[in-house]
């Protein structure tokens, strides 16, 4: 079973640091989008001195590597070297690919979704590609006042503002939007696509709600003990998680049985466990 979990785990960042390769090298280089990170500063070092976009992620990575390895210990793993090797390797291997669009809008909007689609993949095992992730981590280490997330938006920032010195500044609003598509898709490959409703029902009739809910619309039900902030009242709130279809019809029994309840809604990205799915 360990072996077989291993082998999907290294599938799975060799399928993601290829298609996260086809992003680049089919759509967001050929047009200039230099859309933070190491690739992005490979791709201003390209069209500067006309070195290999792969190449030189792989030359910027390695030293990363081993100053990660030195100062934050093994814990940077196997699967960081692998995923940082493959992806520079793989934009190599696919850079006389042919370039789908010269559209700055659509090579922008596309390459930001197939990158972001590799690399979710390839984090949702818990894997890596190195680059900005690794220098971020690198720079917490020195100056623990920066955060991990705070030390990528630096780097990709400065990155991004090399690119409008090197091309031009139209250029790099290009990649600020090239770069907030790859980030919200890497989320959700990560978080899941199984969106769902959280919702918190406070009301003096939590018992005939709850019922409803059961029978109704044969959902469970979690009553959580509460009291009230003003009246020091001792109350339930329901909690209940359902799919986005049954929005309103949850709604419906919520206000036929106790129009004054307050209800609370929120997105839940990912749900596992009965009535939704599980993970193996």
């Amino acid at each position: 079973m360990k072996f077989k979990t291993l082998f999907l785990d290294y599938f799975q960042i060799v399928l993601g640091c290829y298609i996260g390769a086809l992003g680049l090298t089919m759509f967001l280089v050929p047009n200039k989008v230099a859309a933070g990170g190491v690739s992005g500063l490979a791709t201003v070092l390209h069209y500067l001195f006309e070195f290999p976009v792969g190449w030189t992620m792989l030359v910027l990575n390695i030293p990363l590597f081993l100053a990660g390895v030195a100062f934050l210990g093994k814990s940077i793993g196997i699967k960081t070297l692998v995923g940082s090797l493959l992806f520079s390797v793989f934009t190599e291997i696919t850079a006389n690919y042919p370039v789908v669009t010269r559209d700055l809008m659509l090579s922008t909007v596309y390459g930001g979704i197939i990158m972001g689609l590799g690399l979710g993949i390839v984090f949702r095992v818990r894997g890596s590609t190195g680059g900005t992730d690794l220098a971020s981590m690198i720079l917490n280490h020195f100056i623990p006042s920066v955060s991990v997330g705070q030390g990528i938006l630096i780097i990709d920032f400065f990155v991004i503002i090399s690119s409008g010195i090197a091309f031009d500044w139209e250029l790099a609003m290009y990649a600020w939007i090239a770069l907030f598509i790859s980030s919200k898709v890497i989320d959700l490959i990560q978080e899941g696509f199984n969106y769902a409703k959280a919702v918190y029902i406070i009301s003096v009739k939590a018992e005939e709600i709850s019922q409803k809910i059961l029978t109704e619309m044969e959902r469970g039900v979690t009553l959580l003990e509460a009291e009230g902030g003003f009246t020091r009242h001792n109350k339930y709130v329901l909690l209940c998680v359902i799919t986005r279809l049954e929005i309103s019809r949850l709604k419906n029994i919520v206000h036929e049985t106790d129009p004054r309840a307050f209800v609370i809604v929120h997105d839940v990205h990912e749900v596992l466990g009965e009535g939704f799915s599980y993970k193996n």
